[in-house]
């Protein structure tokens, strides 16, 4: 096992992470550190991805590379720091070598899939807000996810009570990652490839989207012209994720022009998200 890992300051990091979720959506580590950000992916002898792209697209000098050999336990020693989350006292998102919890609403999901098992700040930001949508009564109707990942915030969206679920990522492997942990956890999703920067799906009147400032703002930007009909005002609740704190105001003011309202920002660690609603 080959760990590729890619360094860079943390002003470049939003960039670098849009490209690598691109270039290796089957998993994506971060670390920080006194000025500098790293992001590893894994994976075999010849499965793991050219960075030219990258390079090309962040600008040589400005990224450090290296890769280091994994031990042969590894997979099975990287189960060590996996441990269940309870998220708001409903959720437990649990690997499934882990037991359920009782009196919780359960969610299994494997590391070393797609992007996402709902440890990472931008997907437990996602998880909170949705839970508190189910709690003022909205998990009644269908919901959209963009950016699905591995599927995390679709089968608990699902398990909270939104149909149809509907999610839509840019990378197969992350469509077949989103199957497969749906069906694991027993609910249904439909599931569709789409490149979210060109066009966009049929919204639902809740949509969450944990994707990078940039993608959020493309998205934005295309809310109204891709729209059948020319609209996509349908969605009252809108769930943003994935955004640097510097960058909440910019994301909040992209979609102000197709009618959306700021209701809350919050943070954890590193990163942020915004709910916003159409008055």
């Amino acid at each position: 096992m080959i760990r590729l890992a890619v360094r860079c300051s943390p002003e470049l990091a939003d960039l670098v992470l849009a490209e690598l979720t691109v270039l290796a959506p089957n998993g994506v580590e971060e670390e920080r550190g006194p000025g500098y950000v790293e992001y590893a992916i894994y994976g075999g002898e010849g499965e793991l991805p050219e960075l030219g792209e990258l390079d090309a697209t962040v600008g040589a000098g400005r990224i450090e590379v290296s890769s280091t050999e994994i031990p042969d336990d590894w997979a099975d020693r990287w189960r060590d720091f996996h441990k269940p989350l309870l998220v708001g006292d409903r959720l437990w998102l649990r690997p499934s070598w882990e037991p359920p919890r009782e009196g919780a609403i359960d969610v299994v999901v494997d590391p070393g899939q797609a992007f996402g098992t709902g440890a990472h700040p931008t997907t437990w930001l996602c998880l909170e807000l949705l839970l508190e949508l189910a709690e003022e009564g909205a998990a009644a109707g269908p919901l959209t996810d963009l950016g699905t990942g591995s599927g995390v915030l679709a089968i608990a969206a699902a398990k909270l009570g939104w149909a149809p679920v509907r999610g839509y990522d840019h990378e197969q492997p992350a469509i077949e990652a989103s199957a497969v942990n749906a069906a694991a956890n027993g609910v249904e999703l439909q599931l569709e490839r789409m490149n979210l920067r060109e066009r966009l799906p049929e919204l639902a009147p809740t949509v969450v989207a944990n994707m990078t400032s940039p993608i959020l703002k493309a998205v934005a930007a295309n809310w109204r012209v891709c729209q059948p009909g020319g609209d996509k005002l349908a969605t009252a609740n809108l769930i943003c994720s994935g955004i640097l704190p510097t960058e909440l105001d910019d994301v909040a003011a992209a979609f102000a022009a197709p009618g959306f309202v700021e209701a809350e920002r919050r943070q954890q660690g590193d990163w942020a998200a915004l709910l916003l609603r159409r008055p």
